[in-house]
This record gives structure tokens, C-alpha cells and sequence, in this order.
């Protein structure tokens, strides 16, 4: 009996070990999912921030990255950027547009037809990838029919390789075409509506994707959340191009200032930190040349203003070919990234402004009489310390000078006012009967 205890003790013992080490090794292959939230414009720093999650849901071994998506749009160079990864990854990557009231438009739409799964929120939306002009306007002529062929080609191909429904996504395309979440699930332009991410990957576990063939194996995974760091976050509010086109102007005018009046080190320390950051915002965006040069331009003139008698009218010349710079400057970008025209004109007045407040100040400075060495006891009024019969002693700007005066002497007490400066540093004076001012008693 006490051997059978023994036994039945060792196998109880047995039984719990492999019971809780097949517990371990469940729970080890749980799987996990990588959620990336974009609720922004598709521009060069969400777009970074989209590959670098995709790469990294395949370098730490997700089994699948879920995209939640809300966005206008935004540049077509960064949306091609995302798509290339998201065909190219080894990872199933799946576009959920979340939360509620979101949207896929222009853009957006793009992305989410290249994914492995397309899913939607209820009362969300997805289209309108009709291609504009330069400030939204329509592309004209012949260019409007190569621009909207090569979009529609290329939403077409994108739907039809995914297993969906190409005519749609043509039509996103030509017709600014754009459907609910229902809509979209009954024409099969998505692959699932769910009303949130646990529904999502349970919905979608065991689902077979075209054309690569995952497998997906979601039900009930880990989910490791990333959002944009503070970093990029603060790169993204930088490319907003009308803070381009104030740290820009800030950065000119301080430069400016610094160069009239070198010492002052304050304005030309916060114009160079300007302007260097405002140069990042031109080196992450497509700009156009002529902008820059226009805005280049612009800060000739109102630096040639303090030099060259124009009576203003360089100033004027500075602060138009700044506006109409700055609304060139960005043409390339598109609509979402185009400066505010009221922007643009308060930049450009303050800086026509300013410029003309500098100028004043420094012609009047030029034309004012020296007032330094012996030119600045000129006028200066002073009293007598000895008689001047007709030479003494006068106390005239702090000091005790050696004075000369012509007719009646003049006696200690009295005024006078300096006319002149003669050999050895003689001060020439005359009475004055009632003085306005003394420099010393």
C-alpha cells in the first residue's frame, strides 16, 4: 500500500508538471498583433512611421499588423511608399478603419485596397481618390487624362489582385466614388465590418489572403499597441507649411537684423534656429523651385532697402514677391499642404512693415550730427568757474575746459554756451542770458 501511495503520488506529480508546462507552451504561441495607429494626412512622416511598423511586425514575429486608418489623404509619393511595403511584407498586414467616423479617403482608399484584409468600422467610409490640381482645382486637358488613367489603372489593379471588386475602386477614382461600410462589405470593396479590434481579429482568424496565401491566426492574440513618437509628432506639426513660412520669415528677418546691427546676437541666434528648421520642413515636403526663388527674392529686397534710396518701393517688391512665393511654394505637395493666403499676407505686410521701421531708424541715424569727440560738446551750455578776460576757466559737459570768449568778460555764475573749438582744445563761448539747459552747476 505505501508503494501504490508512492506511485500514485509520482504520477499525480507527473501529470501536473506536463499539465502546466503545455499551459506555458500554449500561452508561448499565443499569437500577437502588432496595432499601428495612423488618425493623420499621409505625408513623408507618417509614412515613415507606417513602414517602420510594418518592418518591425516582421522582424519581432507578429502574426499579423492591423493599420487602424483615418485619413483625408494626402501626398501620393508617401501613399505609394506605404503600399510598396505593405505588398512587399512578409507579414499579413490588415487596414482597419477605426474608430467610428473615420474615413479612407483619396489616399487612404489606396492603402486600404493594397492590404491583405480591408476591414471598416460601422459608420465609417471609404473613396473619393479622384486625383486634383495644385489648390484643388481640376487638372487640365490632356494631363487630367494621364494623371486619372494611371490612378484608376493602378486602384483597379490593387482591388483586383486582393480579390476585390476592381470596377469600384475604378470608379473611386474617376467618379470620386465613396460608400459607407455596408456599402462597401455588399459590393466587396472590403473583406469585413466590425465594430472593434477583438471582434476584428476573431472575425478574421482562419480567413485565407489573396494573393500571397496567409494564413491568418488572430483569435484571441496579444495585442502590442504603437503610436507615433513625441518626436515624430513634433516633425509632423513642423511640415505644416504655413510654420515653414513663419519660421522662415522669422529666421530672415533675424538674420537681417543681425547683419545691420552686428552685437545684438539675440536676433541673429532665434533667425538662424528659425530658418534651419523651417529648411527641414522644405527638405521633407516637394517644393517648388520658382516658390523659393521668389522667397529668396524677397529677402534681397528688403535687405537692398536699407541700402538703396527706393522710398519704400523695394520694401513693396519684397513683400509681393514673398506671397506670391510662399502660395507658389508648395504647388507640388498638393492641396493638403498649400499656405494660407491670409498667411501669407500677414508675413508679408509685417515684414514690408518691419523692414520699412529698420530702414527709418537707420537713416535717421545717418543724417543725425556726429555726436562724438569734439562735435559733442557743440551747443552744449556750461558755466564760468574763472573770468573769461578773455580767457578762463567754463565747467561744461563734466568737465573743467579751457574757454575763450570775444567783448565783455564774463564772470563765474554765468552761462555760457560752447560755439566752438579752437587750437590746444579752447572752447569758444557766448553769454547766454536765459539757458534751457546746463549740463552741470
Amino acid at each position: 500500500m505505501p508503494r501504490l501511495r508512492g506511485l500514485s503520488f509520482t504520477f499525480g506529480l507527473l501529470a501536473g508538471v506536463l499539465a502546466l508546462s503545455g499551459g506555458v507552451a500554449a500561452q508561448e504561441t499565443a499569437p500577437r498583433v502588432l496595432e499601428v495607429k495612423l488618425a493623420n494626412d499621409i505625408n513623408p512622416v507618417t509614412q515613415d512611421y507606417v513602414v517602420d511598423a510594418i518592418e518591425r511586425g516582421e522582424r519581432e514575429g507578429y502574426d499579423a499588423v492591423v493599420i487602424e486608418l483615418d485619413t483625408p489623404g494626402g501626398l501620393d509619393s508617401s501613399m505609394r511608399e506605404i503600399i510598396k511595403a505593405e505588398l512587399d511584407a512578409d507579414v499579413p498586414v490588415v487596414v482597419y478603419v477605426y474608430p467610428p467616423g473615420s474615413r479612407a479617403a483619396s489616399a487612404g482608399a489606396f492603402i486600404t485596397l493594397a492590404a491583405d484584409v480591408a476591414a471598416m468600422a460601422r459608420q465609417t467610409n471609404i473613396g473619393s481618390s479622384t486625383p486634383v490640381a495644385v489648390g484643388g482645382g481640376e487638372i487640365p486637358g490632356d494631363l487630367r487624362r494621364k494623371v486619372i488613367n494611371d490612378a484608376a489603372a493602378y486602384a483597379r489593379e490593387l482591388a483586383e489582385a486582393h480579390g476585390r471588386n476592381g470596377d469600384w475602386a475604378e470608379q473611386a477614382v474617376r467618379s470620386a466614388s465613396n460608400l459607407g461600410a455596408r456599402e462597401a462589405l455588399e459590393q466587396n470593396v472590403i473583406d469585413v465590418v466590425a465594430p472593434d479590434l477583438p471582434s476584428l481579429l476573431e472575425e478574421i482568424d482562419g480567413m485565407r489572403t489573396e494573393p500571397k496565401g496567409f494564413v491568418l491566426d488572430t483569435a484571441g492574440a496579444t495585442v502590442d499597441t504603437v503610436e507615433m513618437s513625441l518626436w515624430k509628432r513634433i516633425l509632423d506639426t513642423l511640415i505644416d507649411p504655413n510654420i515653414i513660412v513663419l519660421l522662415m520669415s522669422i529666421g530672415l528677418l533675424g538674420i537681417t537684423i543681425e547683419i545691420l546691427n552686428p552685437g545684438l546676437i539675440f536676433p541673429g541666434t532665434v533667425g538662424a534656429i528659425a530658418l534651419i528648421i523651417g529648411l527641414f520642413g522644405l527638405q521633407v515636403l516637394p517644393i517648388s523651385w520658382a516658390g523659393l526663388l521668389l522667397m529668396i527674392l524677397a529677402a534681397g529686397f528688403f535687405g537692398a532697402e536699407a541700402y538703396v534710396t527706393s522710398h519704400g518701393a523695394l520694401a513693396l517688391a519684397g513683400a509681393v514677391s514673398f506671397v506670391i512665393g510662399s502660395l507658389m511654394l508648395f504647388d507640388p505637395a498638393g492641396e493638403e499642404y498649400q499656405v494660407s493666403i491670409w498667411v501669407a499676407l500677414a508675413v508679408g505686410g509685417t515684414l514690408a512693415l518691419l523692414t520699412a521701421i529698420v530702414v527709418t531708424k537707420i537713416v535717421r541715424a545717418r543724417r543725425a550730427p556726429t555726436k562724438t569727440g569734439r562735435e559733442e560738446l557743440l551747443d552744449e551750455v556750461g558755466v564760468v568757474k574763472s573770468a573769461l578776460a578773455p580767457t578762463g576757466l567754463v565747467f561744461v559737459h563734466g568737465e573743467i575746459w579751457k574757454a575763450h570768449a570775444d567783448g565783455e568778460p564774463l564772470f563765474p555764475g554765468e552761462h555760457v554756451r560752447v560755439e566752438g573749438i579752437g587750437e590746444d582744445l579752447v572752447l569758444e563761448v557766448a553769454r547766454v542770458e536765459e539757458p534751457a539747459a546746463v549740463s552741470a552747476s
